[in-house]
């Protein structure tokens, strides 16, 4: 009896001795990583879906179909609607050709009468004709420049009002436009594409489940480099600056890793509970950030220490 105390005492004294041999760390935290929780953009129901956890994604992937054929048919007949209107527009060229005719033939007989006119002229100052019939002459000419002129405006006329008509019809075309955009908004939404490369932590639903706006689908983070989040107090400020390489350590996967530091706080506040410092508590702290590569060994939530190098 007497010889299995003293072997158990030995024990306890040694695993003392080994603990106060270790260093301590200079802070503590666990490992984080960005989660990105994706959702379903579009209601109806999954007809494809192709999730599990544990899958490694890349950014941009194609991982379902949302049921989008109400939006599909509602674009269509916006489109049939936008086409419908077109063929409500007049088209003025039929009655304009008619009407240049009609001015190709008055240019004729105008030329006929010019012709006449000067003959008669030179009749006249032989005195073989008489000036009344110069005058007729030249009151055909006057007609018929009237006439070409009122054929001419009428052109105009024609172009004007059915241009106006024209206008009235087809200014329904833009709000039609813009409903087809939204809806093939829509339908592109009921494509779930994965926004950012990395791991499939979690899956919430299955294929063939009715999605909802805003209704979470999975969640998915990049395991390649986690960040651990840890206090430090404020006389450690000068040890630190952003960008230096820091050692941390998980008794987990009791490994080190070479880190780098990202982010200080600006701002000091109180120290957590559940953190434990080198030092004794200290009513205040400042939290950092630590990026680590992660070899597969690393976990989210894993607990994280870290050694700072103390200046001489």
């Amino acid at each position: 009896m007497k010889n299995s105390i003293l072997v158990t005492w030995a024990a306890l004294v040694g695993l003392a001795a080994c603990h106060r041999g270790q260093p301590k760390a200079d802070a503590s935290g666990n490992f984080e990583a960005d989660e990105v929780i994706v959702a379903a953009q579009q209601n109806g129901q999954l007809l494809t879906y192709q999730i599990t956890e544990g899958a490694r994604l890349k950014a941009g992937a194609v991982v379902g179909q949302i049921d989008v054929a109400v939006p599909t048919l509602q674009r269509e007949q916006t489109l049939a609607s936008i086409a419908a209107l077109k063929k409500k527009t007049n088209d003025v060229t039929p009655q304009i050709q008619v009407v240049k005719k009609q001015i190709v033939v008055l240019r004729s007989q105008l030329e006929h009468w010019q012709h006449e006119q000067k003959r008669t002229q030179a009749l006249v100052q032989a005195q073989a004709a008489t000036q009344k019939q110069l005058d007729d002459i030249n009151d055909q000419i006057d007609q018929l420049q009237k006439q070409i002129e009122a054929t001419q405006a009428q052109i105009d006329l024609y172009q004007t009002n059915v241009a106006t008509q024209n206008r009235s019809v087809l200014s329904e075309t833009a709000p039609l436009q813009k409903a087809a955009e939204q809806l093939e908004v829509q339908i592109q939404r009921g494509q779930i594409t994965n926004p950012v490369a990395g791991t499939v932590l979690t899956n919430y639903t299955f294929r063939g489940e009715m999605a909802a706006i805003g209704k979470p689908l999975y969640k998915i983070a990049n395991v390649d480099t986690l960040t651990l989040r840890a206090y430090i107090t404020g006389d450690q400020l000068p040890l630190l600056r952003v960008g230096q390489p820091l050692q941390v350590h998980t008794d987990q996967a009791d490994k080190t890793y070479t880190g780098k530091l990202t982010w200080v706080a600006d701002k000091a506040e109180f120290t957590p509970k559940t953190i434990q410092t080198q030092t004794e508590r200290q009513n205040l702290v400042y939290a950092i950030k630590v990026r680590v590569p992660n070899d597969g060994f690393l976990k989210i939530g894993m607990y994280g220490e870290i050694f700072l190098e103390k200046k001489k």
